[in-house]
């Protein structure tokens, strides 16, 4: 802390940022305009109140951009990290600046964005996001522009420093130790706070003001602009009368039926990127521009509520979408729309509004974006296959030896409904909805490509794919897909967790069979086994399964499940999991197993052990905590999973 206290307000020599091309600072803010934005509101005082505080930090940035000759209070900004980046620390510098001293200019000065009849202001927070805004209230916009650069920004003290004396800052040293001590005393971690809604002015709630207010001032307007018109002598009015009717405002591109982009029917087999943008325009009612304007009104601005997956902005489109279909489907009016990088259903049901949903697509694949759901209702669900899928079939994981059922496809792509499984017996209610399609892609783009996509409640279904035990001296496996004889019955085993997956915005499901255990008193082998889920915003889940002989076929709940890790991925590759197991005996045993580069485990807290190799198994007559830490070939040390206590 005293250490803080004592930077100088002098840069450190050869810390500056000169002036970058136009071009460069244009781009730089159009990139990163949200960052900015949501710094200049960090730093903006709280007593402008909630509207004008937003609209200012708007303000701050989209004037960031100089007129004419360099700015020298600006001149002197930390070093960027690579040459890219020198002008977003150039526009950072400025933002900071402008934000510092935007307390002392009159709204004039400011040139706010208008908003007239609206009041519009950042999502409100749980506990610990109210009580960090009431701190940083109660601090100077010095305190907080630190704390914003350093945790925010990720700039160390001494760039920071520099950054705040440039704005014209008389002690950093002080905001930062001010903005270090704000930081130590606030419960929970205040980078996600920061980053979280609550704070962002680029994602806003809209509200009228006072609306009967302002109906009796408009109608008094109104009166008060015919008693002035009836006072206007016959030959003005005469003048008025000959003038042409003002030419109606053209729709913006984004809301317009006539932007609307479509894809030729043929691009799919003739172009390396087979995804949505690829999907040509099908269904029955894609020159209904009633409908298709509908639709678009609905996504930009107005006449639904848009229902979203996790992670997934409500944000309007940036420009035209592509059509995806059109039609009647299960007797309510339906539009697809792509933005290339969401997904946009609108529904028109016979009772009730219209609903509008968005799902993120961004990078899909020929597996991702082999179909979309159309309709969920009584009968079941009804989807809209890519144009690369020739053959559709229907399959419950919980009979992988059953032959797959014949899905009836329309010609506009349009699937018949597949209605949910029925539990099968011993199942459970969780095991229900386990029914999967199993498309093949056209052999114009693939050969004898068979692929799993279950629907996991959102829009487009995700990608079953299993990678099995590896085979020694062998590289590792990658995962494949399951729709053969062996993926079909790994996934039976593995089916129910996919029902604690609904509406969570999953792209892909792997399950990854990481070791295999010869079981005490020749009780048989253990297979062990990850799922992991991927979701559309890089998080996943992790659930760990062992499968033991004479178990359910599906194990009702996992031994651990973790949730946003990178374990069992591509960037996780190293997993050590342990738990109870009771023998046919009767005798409780602790298990543990490793994936192929553990080398050595040991046990601590209720049980301790320790083994060699990737697999270990003791005895465990004591109920309790067990801690399992795995040590790898390379060295490095891996912290085990085990069941929670109790």
């Amino acid at each position: 802390m005293q250490q803080l206290r004592t930077l100088r307000a002098r840069p450190p020599a050869g810390i500056s940022g000169p002036r970058p091309s136009r071009d460069a600072a244009e781009a730089a803010l159009v990139e990163h305009y949200p960052a900015l934005v949501r710094l200049a509101h960090l730093v903006l005082p709280p007593s402008l109140g909630r509207q004008r505080r937003v609209l200012t930090a708007h303000a701050t940035v989209q004037r960031a951009l100089p007129r004419g000759r360099p700015d020298r209070s600006a001149a002197t900004v930390p070093a960027p990290r690579t040459p890219r980046d020198e002008a977003r620390a150039w526009l950072r510098a400025r933002v900071v600046a402008r934000a510092l001293t935007a307390r002392r200019l009159r709204p004039a000065a400011l040139a706010l964005p208008r908003v007239t009849g609206l009041r519009l202001f950042p999502r409100a927070g749980g506990g610990d996001e109210l009580a960090l805004d009431r701190a940083l209230s109660a601090v100077t916009p010095e305190t907080r522009a630190a704390l914003a650069l350093t945790v925010l920004e990720g700039l160390a003290p001494e760039e920071t420093a520099a950054l705040l004396s440039a704005a014209g800052v008389r002690d950093p040293g002080q905001a930062l130790a001010a903005a270090e001590e704000l930081r130590a005393g606030t419960a929970g971690d205040v980078a996600a706070l920061l980053r979280g809604p609550e704070f962002d002015p680029c994602t806003v709630h809209l509200r009228p003001t006072d609306l009967l207010r302002r109906r009796r001032r408009g109608r008094a307007g109104v009166l008060a602009a015919a008693l002035l018109l009836a006072a206007v002598p016959v030959t003005a009015g005469a003048l008025l009368t000959q003038a042409p009717p003002p030419a109606p405002a053209p729709a913006a591109p984004a809301a317009d039926p006539a932007e609307l982009t479509r894809a030729d029917p043929d691009r799919w087999a003739d172009t390396s990127r087979v995804d949505f943008t690829a999907w040509p325009a099908r269904g029955a009612r894609t020159a209904d521009t009633a409908l298709l304007g509908r639709a678009l009104t609905a996504w930009t601005g107005g006449g639904a509520v848009p229902r979203t997956t996790p992670g997934t902005t409500g944000a309007p489109p940036s420009g035209p979408p592509a059509l995806l279909y059109a039609g009647d489907v299960d007797g309510a009016a339906v539009v697809l729309l792509h933005d290339g990088l969401r997904l946009a259903r609108y529904t028109e049901p016979s009772t009730g509004g219209p609903v509008l949903t968005l799902a993120r697509a961004d990078d899909a694949d020929v597996t991702t974006a082999a179909s979309v759901v159309l309709s969920r209702t009584g009968a079941g669900t009804r989807y809209l296959l890519a144009p690369w899928i020739a053959e559709a079939a229907v399959r419950d994981l919980g009979s992988p030896a059953a032959p797959a059922r014949e899905l009836p496809v329309a010609r506009d792509g349009v699937s018949a409904p597949v209605p949910a499984p029925t539990p099968g017996p011993g199942t459970g209610a969780d095991c229900a909805g386990t029914a999967v399609l199993q498309l093949r892609s056209s052999s114009r783009i693939a050969e004898d490509h068979a692929f799993l996509v279950a629907d996991l409640g959102g829009l487009g279904p995700a990608h079953l794919t299993w990678t099995p035990l590896p085979a020694p001296g062998v590289p590792s496996r990658q995962p494949r897909e399951a729709a053969g004889p062996l993926g079909l019955a790994a996934w039976a085993r593995s089916g129910c967790l996919l029902g604690e997956l609904r509406d969570s915005g999953v792209r892909s499901v792997n399950r990854w069979e990481f070791a295999a255990q010869e079981l005490p008193e020749r009780a048989g082998r253990a297979l062990w086994a990850c799922v992991r889920a991927e979701t559309w915003e890089g998080a996943g889940r992790a659930d760990v399964l062992l499968e033991a002989p004479g178990r359910s076929p599906l194990p009702a709940r996992p031994l651990a499940s973790v949730p946003d890790t990178a374990a069992c991925g591509r960037f996780g590759r190293h997993v050590l999991a342990g738990g109870p197991w009771t023998a046919p005996s009767g005798t409780r045993y602790l298990l543990a197993a490793g994936s192929r580069h553990v080398v050595g485990i040991t046990a601590g807290g209720a049980v301790r052990a320790r083994a060699r190799g990737g697999v270990l198994a003791v005895r465990s007559a004591v109920e309790g905590a067990v801690v399992l830490d795995g040590r790898l070939a390379d060295g490095g040390a891996l912290r085990g999973w085990t069941p929670p206590s109790g």
